[in-house]
């Protein structure tokens, strides 16, 4: 008799494990800690998101996979190859930076945010978008997409006594739990038409489905794809993305606009290149006018940001995250008329790494800003050499090459990869719209860069300017600064990251 009991391979799943234990250990403590103590629960959880990104050095070697079929042992649940490790890397890299932004957040908060809840629901968080990249078959992919969300929703919403934070929260979880419902039914779909859920058996199966039930097949080919648009806030399922940057607490704003990035991406990936190749007739031009219409609209809605509204400064950062949403989902269109899809799948990779970076930064310079001015208006950014001459240096620089343009060589680099793939796929009529769109851009990156070398209005509070910056934020600051000037300076390092072994 064939036995049903499974060796678990804990080396390959200790990254999303030990980031889940941390979480139930700081929800622990948080019970018997005393108020004055609390600050060590951010601590523990910057250690263990550290701990949880060394957990992938032992993986780089070869890849492993874990909960296979009894019967078959090529067909698993959980797979860590280089696809998995990159998006992991990515994953841990930037809760890490953004766990920091939260330990100064917190501090501020005056106790409005709960410390021992924040910490959970941040490391549950982490750990279901550590495990979706890794997720080989629907049920584990669905599940590790709402482990991630979940948690998303209470922290946006976790700030006591805010309006436009509970707001927030609930125009994001409505629009989320549709999508999801939209999703769950595309999923039953396929599994109906193709009686499994694992990507790879689904691979096989969806191009020899009965006739009776190939509508049913292509319905839920749809459905599917139509969820994993609105999680990586494609237009027209970008509507929740301003709002809730504006209202929820500016780390989780910076979270969201990279690690909800990568899990909406990353599912996205594994659903379309992995589960469903012989569709790509179906999904690679849907998701390459997706890509047009996306990049499109999140550089016009950014474009059109007053410098003088309140908080036009993150509602610039989240338009101007749905604009680079566009040109994420370029690849992915790509790789439906490729010859090689792992090449262009680790083109958006290669961006994703770039934008992580340059972004969190960006954000990080925010929070310094919006300490000391709490609409954290564009207009506030005036002046910013006067008062602070290295933080107005590092935010240029994360502008520049959010934008494309020189020192941000990186940003130039990763451009230029999305457009080769875009062209090698004999998709130029979407290359020149992302050439239209990296123009527009340009416009506000350079207004914003611009105006922190301006004369400020009134002069500078010599203070604030001497006053010493926190040190998590201080770390935060350092960390993005210099891996957006390595990148820069070796490009290279970044596609040969990003090779996939995805197929």
């Amino acid at each position: 008799m064939t036995s049903l009991v499974q060796s678990v391979d804990w080396l390959a799943i200790a990254p999303p494990t030990v980031a889940a234990v941390v979480g139930l250990v700081v929800l622990v403590a948080d019970l018997f800690l005393a108020e004055s103590r609390k600050p060590l629960l951010g601590w523990i959880a910057v250690a263990g998101l550290a701990a949880a990104a060394l957990m992938l050095l032992p993986l780089l070697d070869a890849d492993r996979s874990t909960f296979c079929l009894v019967g078959d042992t090529e067909v698993c649940s959980y797979t860590a190859d280089r696809f998995t490790l990159v998006i992991q890397f990515l994953v841990f890299g930037g809760a890490l930076l953004s766990a920091l932004l939260s330990v100064t957040a917190l501090k501020d908060s005056g106790k409005r945010l709960p410390e021992g809840e924040y910490w959970f629901l941040f490391l549950s968080s982490a750990a279901g978008a550590a495990l979706l990249p890794a997720s080989r078959d629907l049920a584990t992919l669905v599940v590790a997409l709402e482990v991630a969300s979940l948690p998303a929703f209470a922290l946006v919403g976790l700030r006591h006594g805010d309006r436009r934070s509970s707001e927030a929260a609930l125009k994001f979880f409505l629009s989320s739990v549709t999508a999801t419902a939209v999703s769950l039914l595309g999923i039953s779909f396929v599994y109906a038409a193709t009686g499994t859920l694992h990507l790879t058996r689904v691979a096989e199966r969806i191009q020899d489905v009965d006739g009776q039930l190939a509508t049913l097949a292509q319905t839920g080919v749809v459905l599917t794809l139509v969820g994993f648009a609105f999680k990586t806030a494609a237009v027209p399922f970008h509507f929740w993305v301003p709002d809730t940057y504006v209202g929820a607490p500016l780390p989780i704003a910076a979270y969201l606009s990279v690690i909800g990035k990568a899990v909406g991406f990353s599912g996205l990936i594994l659903v379309t290149v992995v589960a469903l190749p012989s569709y790509a007739d179906a999904w690679a031009p849907a998701l390459a006018v997706l890509a047009a219409l996306t990049m499109t609209a999140g550089n016009v809605g950014a474009l059109r940001q007053q410098s003088t509204r309140a908080y036009s400064a993150v509602r610039l950062l989240a338009w101007s995250s749905v604009g680079q949403a566009g040109y994420l989902l370029v690849p992915i269109a790509a790789a439906g008329y490729s010859d090689d899809p792992e090449k262009s799948v680790g083109s958006t990779l290669a961006y994703a790494l770039m934008y992580g970076a340059v972004n969190l930064g960006a954000f990080a310079v925010a929070a310094l800003v919006g300490r000391a001015h709490r609409l954290n208006r564009v207009a506030d950014y005036r002046g910013l050499y006067a008062a602070r001459p290295l933080t107005a240096l590092l935010m240029g620089f994360f502008l520049l090459c959010l934008a494309g343009l020189p020192p941000g060589v990186i940003g130039l680099f990763a451009k230029v990869t999305v457009f080769a793939a875009a062209v090698h796929a004999g998709l130029g009529w979407l290359a020149v719209v992302m050439a239209v769109n990296v123009v527009i851009a340009l416009v506000y990156y350079l207004r914003w860069t611009a105006l922190l070398f301006r004369a400020p209005e009134t002069a500078p509070d010599g203070e604030a300017a001497a006053h010493r910056l926190p040190a998590p934020l201080t770390a935060a600051l350092a960390l993005t600064g210099v891996l957006g000037i390595v990148l820069s300076g070796a490009p290279q390092l970044v596609l040969r990251f990003t090779e996939t072994g995805l197929f």
